[in-house]
């Protein structure tokens, strides 16, 4: 009898053990479905897959991955679970956050529902950085800077954020964002003045609406560039570069088909085409050196500065006809054009461009000082400083044992190691720094998720499942799949 209860208790482990199993490889599968973008149908048709496999390769495996549960309603309710759990350990996270930072932006989906992205970085107390998706809200009607306000507020409810610890905000240049009365920015002020609280740092950067309205001050026949899509056009920036260098297999093919186009033949317009692929090449090479989950607005804003120095490099060497850094120009201009090249035209451009850069980025130049104390400390003047850093500062510009320790591309293990009874304040004012999002390019990234998950083929996917896939696709969390297994009961499919 003995011996006859052991073995049934084996068996029992056993099943438990498979039905398990089955459970986790359908969590797993789903995982995978929901970070590739793809449908929660495809699970079955994935079944499939591994049941032919089986056939051939562990032939006694095949009813036990029979057993695994991939059906489409398996897999939403799957990702359902495993965004929640996601959420979950994001707000764990939150409750710890010494400070936090936002960067938003807004985008229609394939229905032309505005979808608002709203991404969080916070900073606890021993520095462990983290940045998730924080919320995915849905703008019925028109998006106001009064209704992006309003889900801001709700999603620092949902996560339990406090006010106070608000340290940056990074948007597009929108009205509905930057608008200083009715816009996002300027009710986030009220707000904050409300409180009593200081505005958090403001950074408003998004390169390829610079260069709209670059091409729109010029009252350029281009309004803008060929798009890959509407969001990361500048991702495929080289395309008005390959459309220059066919411009003579483009007019010979075109003739062979008895077509003409009378711009791909006139000097002046040629003139302009080359030195738009050149400054389109320029955004796009900054736009590149901004992205990147999780820069520093130190390493952003040094990014930044030094393209303004280039702005001015251009100006003076347009005006005396050097083409140095203008390779398209250039090589136009060693065609012999019998027309020459429109240097008032093209200086007044560089200039309106050298303007837009310094207001888009006047938050960053304000706040130039404290983003270089923070990169290096030891290089800061003291005199220039907030008063309540000038003596922590003193302390440690004299610490030879910390100088030696300083290694600029490890800021944060740096500033995490410092004494906080000796540092508090310097600590506080990195941890505020380490937060910042230099640029919407986190937002971008994945509204382009978002277009090629949400399409024309999958358009009735719900808010709710594609919130959750999008919690999925950008997490640097891992979803505990062995907390949600044993919460529920688990039992195998037939």
């Amino acid at each position: 009898m003995k011996g006859g209860l052991a073995a049934q208790q084996q068996t029992f482990i056993r099943q438990t053990q498979v039905n398990h199993a089955a459970v986790r490889a359908s969590f797993k599968v789903a995982h995978i479905l929901a970070t590739h973008g793809k449908p929660f149908t495809d699970g079955d048709f994935v079944k499939k897959c591994i049941l032919a496999v089986a056939e051939e390769v562990c032939p006694d495996k095949r009813e036990a991955v029979n057993g695994v549960s991939l059906s489409a309603t398996t897999m939403t309710r799957r990702v359902e679970e495993l965004g929640d759990n996601v959420y979950e350990q994001l707000n764990e996270k939150a409750s710890q956050f010494k400070f936090f930072a936002l960067a938003m932006d807004e985008s229609n989906d394939v229905q032309d529902t505005a979808q608002l992205l709203i991404f969080i970085r916070g900073i606890s107390e021993s520095f462990e950085v983290s940045e998730e998706l924080a919320a995915l809200k849905s703008l019925k009607g028109t998006t106001t800077g009064e209704g992006i306000f309003v889900q801001v507020c709700k999603t620092m409810e949902e996560l339990g954020l406090d006010w106070c610890k608000f340290a940056s905000i990074t948007t597009d240049g929108a009205p509905s964002m930057v608008g200083t009365t009715r816009g996002l920015v300027g009710r986030l002020n009220s707000e904050f003045e409300e409180r009593g609280l200081t505005p958090p740092l403001q950074v408003h950067c998004l390169i390829h609406q610079q260069f709209q309205a670059f091409l729109s001050e010029l009252e350029s026949a281009y309004e803008d560039v060929l798009y890959y899509t509407e969001i990361r056009w500048l991702s495929r920036g080289k395309v008005l570069r390959r459309f220059y260098d066919l411009l003579p297999e483009i007019n010979t093919f075109l003739q062979s088909k008895g077509e003409t186009v009378r711009e791909l033949t006139e000097p002046e317009w040629k003139w302009d085409l080359a030195f738009l692929t050149d400054v389109t090449e320029l955004l796009n090479h900054l736009n590149v050196q901004l992205q990147g989950k999780g820069k520093l607005i130190s390493d952003l804003y040094s990014h930044i500065k030094a393209f303004e120095v280039k702005l001015v490099l251009l100006v003076r060497q347009v005006e005396k006809l050097d083409f140095t850094h203008l390779p398209a120009t250039q090589s136009y201009c060693a065609e012999k054009p019998p027309v020459p090249f429109p240097v008032e035209k093209w200086k007044d451009a560089l200039e309106m461009l050298q303007g837009q850069f310094s207001v888009r980025f006047r938050e960053l130049h304000v706040n130039g000082k404290a983003i270089r104390l923070f990169q290096n400390p030891f290089a800061a003047d003291i005199n220039d400083a907030h008063p309540s850093l000038q003596f922590e500062l003193a302390e440690l510009q004299n610490c030879d044992i910390l100088k030696d320790a300083f290694k600029p591309d490890s800021l944060i293990e740096f500033y995490a190691s410092l004494p906080g009874e000796t540092y508090p304040n310097i600590k506080q004012h990195a941890m505020k720094m380490s937060t910042v999002f230099g640029s919407t390019y986190i937002c971008e990234q994945t509204f382009s998720r978002m277009k090629q998950t949400k399409n024309t083929t999958r358009n009735r996917l719900t808010d709710k499942h594609l919130h959750q896939t999008l919690r999925l696709a950008t997490t640097g969390l891992q979803p505990d799949i062995e907390l949600l297994i044993s919460q529920k009961q688990t039992h195998s499919s037939h």
